[in-house]
């Protein structure tokens, strides 16, 4: 038997996945872990404690498995959150925790001065992208100005799937999908790194070799396969982040699927075969040589859920899955419109449209006869409404989709899933994945040529449900994500001067 191994570091967990050349999943594994949050606005994850050390510990368990022993492993594929930003010494050595994607908020200030600097209409020229909390780059020109030390020793500026594969082959390398999230350093036209007028803080020596994420890296070393448990020679993929890889692993693969990532974030991906730009929408190469996307995320998603199943202190002994359930429990106890509680789920800023890190969460319309089971629902539908406001940029830009696919764990969460199809009037479709794990997989495959066009990774993905739109619900929802929207808008400028009093 010929297996694929595919592994993804989420934000709060590592899965990793054995899998067949006919898409079947024959071995399983995880581990859980935490980001860090050491300032207001930084968000960070420890390259060797937590990516590293999760690779190793679930590829020795896959490894471990009683199929691995007698199987062949072909090939396989990593994907991590990011776009994150992780400076490291000539010997791959960490020289701080990596600083993760668009909920670290931290780079204010440099997106400020690199738009004076370079001019806003010229970084949106070269990157296609105008410059957010999402934004490589400024990331980078934080570190030059707060952390000079660590930027005069930097070799190389990695992000996390990079430096779990140079770990793996020695080679240092970025997918093209990611690197288009590295702006103002990457031109979208030509796909090459463009530094100018950044050389006070970034050379071009310092950026990771460009390929496609299925291309072959390397080979696992003798080093890497004595940590992990890995045969030495298995081939390793470039690999990607982890939402492009579970677009993959949900069969969002041609022009025209959109997926929606429920996870810790929101994030959604509408796949193109030429790349287009829009002011309010990330725009990058996909996994596959000539594909792209225009891309679209919250700041908070999962991550509300659980920051409000706390607040409301409920049962968190027994796992996820019962902490959820009685949320929504509790949830189902008061009706569509939470009674007029509306949440502004914007606990770490927001992301598209309105790309505000600034912007803070708020329950607004309370009363003494409002009761837990309304902030409950209330907290549901203002994620909902978070996903709808930044899946509504698709529209507003003239950009028609075919299909929606939804993924992540919150696909679970029906009044999630409902509120969202409602108020964009869109059915979703739940694929049986296993995620971006599974994704990498069918990447690996697709690298060495087992699968042969990327419409044949369609055969390896099944259909669970398809959540219609409430027609019943859809006039109050929609009636609140207009108020939602009024709501961001009323209370920016204040959210604004507040956070300029914080910093000051």
């Amino acid at each position: 038997m010929r297996l694929f191994l595919g592994i993804d570091i989420g934000t709060f967990e590592t899965k990793g996945v054995l899998v067949d050349e006919h898409g079947a999943v024959h071995a399983r594994a995880s581990r859980r872990h935490e980001i860090s949050t050491p300032h207001e606005n930084f968000v960070e994850q420890d390259a060797d404690d937590v990516w590293w050390a999760d690779l190793c510990v679930v590829s020795r368990e896959l490894m471990a498995s009683e199929v691995a022993g007698s199987a062949t492993i072909v090939a396989m594929a990593c994907s991590a959150i990011g776009p994150c930003v992780l400076p490291v010494d000539e010997n791959l050595r960490p020289l701080r925790a990596g600083i993760l994607y668009g909920i670290d908020a931290r780079s204010a200030s440099q997106i400020t001065r690199l738009n004076q600097q370079l001019g806003e209409d010229a970084i949106f020229e070269r990157s296609g992208n105008a410059l957010t909390s999402q934004s490589a780059g400024p990331k980078i020109a934080w570190i030059a100005e707060n952390e000079p030390e660590v930027a005069a020793r930097t070799r190389w500026y990695l992000t996390s799937q990079s430096y779990l594969v140079a770990r793996l082959t020695g080679r240092v390398t970025i997918d093209h999908g990611t690197a288009g999230y590295f702006h103002p350093l990457y031109d979208l036209a030509s796909q090459k790194w463009n530094v100018d007028g950044c050389e006070d803080f970034v050379s071009e020596h310092q950026l990771p070799e460009l390929l496609w994420a299925t291309e072959i890296a390397g080979e696992v070393t003798a080093q890497a396969a004595a940590e992990t448990g890995l045969p030495v020679g298995v081939k390793v993929t470039v690999g990607t982040t982890d939402s492009p890889a579970e677009a993959v692993g949900a069969a969002v693969v041609d022009a025209g699927d959109l997926m929606i990532q429920y996870g810790s974030a929101g994030y959604m991906i509408n796949v193109l075969d030429e790349p287009q730009a829009d002011a309010n929408l990330w725009s990058a190469p996909f996994v596959f040589p000539g594909s792209f996307v225009l891309a679209a995320g919250t700041a908070t998603a999962g991550t509300v859920t659980r920051w409000i199943a706390d607040i409301l202190r409920l049962d968190a002994e027994h796992g996820d899955e019962v902490l959820f359930g009685e949320l929504i429990a509790l949830a189902e106890g008061s009706p569509v419109g939470a009674n007029g509680v509306l949440m502004l789920p914007h606990l770490s800023g927001e992301r598209t449209p309105v790309h505000d890190p600034s912007s803070r969460g708020i329950l607004f319309g309370l009363s003494l006869a409002h009761t837990r089971a309304d902030v409950a629902r209330a907290a549901l539908e203002g994620i909902a409404h978070s996903i709808a406001h930044a899946f509504s940029a698709y529209a507003d830009a003239g950009f028609a989709t075919t299909a929606v696919t939804a993924i992540g764990g919150g696909t679970k969460n029906r009044i999630l899933l409902e509120t969202v199809s409602s108020i964009t009037g869109e059915a979703q479709t739940v694929t049986d994945s296993f995620g971006a794990s599974f994704g990498d997989a069918a990447l690996a495959a697709f690298a060495v040529g087992v699968i042969g066009s990327r419409s044949e990774i369609k055969n390896w993905v099944k259909p669970v449900r398809t959540i219609e739109p409430n027609e019943a619900s859809a006039v109050q929802l929609r009636r609140d994500q207009a108020d939602y929207q009024s709501l961001y808008s009323a209370t920016s400028e204040l959210a604004h001067s507040r956070a300029g009093a914080q910093r000051g």
